[in-house]
């Protein structure tokens, strides 16, 4: 015979404590809410920021300075690593001639210096002075490095069926910091052209029957032959 003490729950609470208990260690969220993302990797994306690289140039009657060409000529570079699409030449609006002429100068200053004439735009901007400086720049992109492990939810806790917060956080932060172009995670780079001159040599030899394929290099024990010292 089973006694029950006054200590003892009644069946129906101790269903009720059980399923309070069950939702407690089987519910929650590991994702600390909010929207879920289409797909568990793309919590965490790819992105970028932009910027802008630009100088100032004060306006000579007698034109561009050593300073100034040594400027538009590093700035010239900083545009070809950067692979933007224009550099803007602005200047002050007012009609004064000296800063028109001024803004041509730095145009030919930056022609001389190895940007390709159809990337040059010359621009006005509305200046405090009619011989304000001429701004010569172009837009860059930098990657947007997410910051992991701000926030954690319990992985431990999966009642929602989602990813943890923090997955795919730190894949995609290195890879920010890695890729040397972020114009590269916009778009993919076009493709090369292809070299005429070889796949002419390739469709000759195929013409008159002979190997289309470029000889290899004879290898001794791991080592070119071509590249011993004599």
């Amino acid at each position: 015979m089973i006694r029950f003490t006054k200590s003892t729950l009644p069946l129906s609470a101790t269903l009720a404590l059980g399923g309070l208990l069950l939702t407690g260690c089987m519910g929650g969220a590991a994702s600390l809410g909010g929207e879920a993302p289409l797909t568990p990797t793309s919590r965490y994306s790819l992105q970028v920021e932009p910027g802008l690289d630009r100088i100032a140039l004060a306006v000579h009657e007698a034109g561009l300075s050593t300073n100034q060409q040594a400027a538009l000529s590093d700035l010239v570079n900083r545009f070809a690593m950067e692979g933007a699409p224009t550099l803007v030449v602005e200047a002050p609006a007012g009609g004064d001639p000296v800063a028109s002429r001024a803004a041509w100068n730095v145009k030919a200053g930056l022609m001389a210096a190895g940007a390709p004439d159809h990337m040059i735009r010359v621009v006005s901007y509305a200046g405090p002075d009619p011989r304000a400086p001429i701004l010569v720049g172009f837009e860059t992109l930098r990657a947007v490095v997410p910051q992991c492990g701000t926030q954690w939810g319990s992985l431990t806790r999966t009642g929602d069926n989602q990813s943890a917060s923090n997955f795919g956080c730190a894949v995609n932060a290195n890879l920010a910091a890695q890729i040397a172009n972020p114009r590269d995670i916009v778009s993919p780079r076009a493709m090369t052209p292809a070299d005429a001159q070889r796949r002419a040599v390739v469709f000759d030899n195929y013409a008159k029957g002979e190997q289309t394929a470029a000889v290899r290099e004879e290898l001794v024990s791991g080592l070119r032959t071509s590249s011993a010292v004599d």
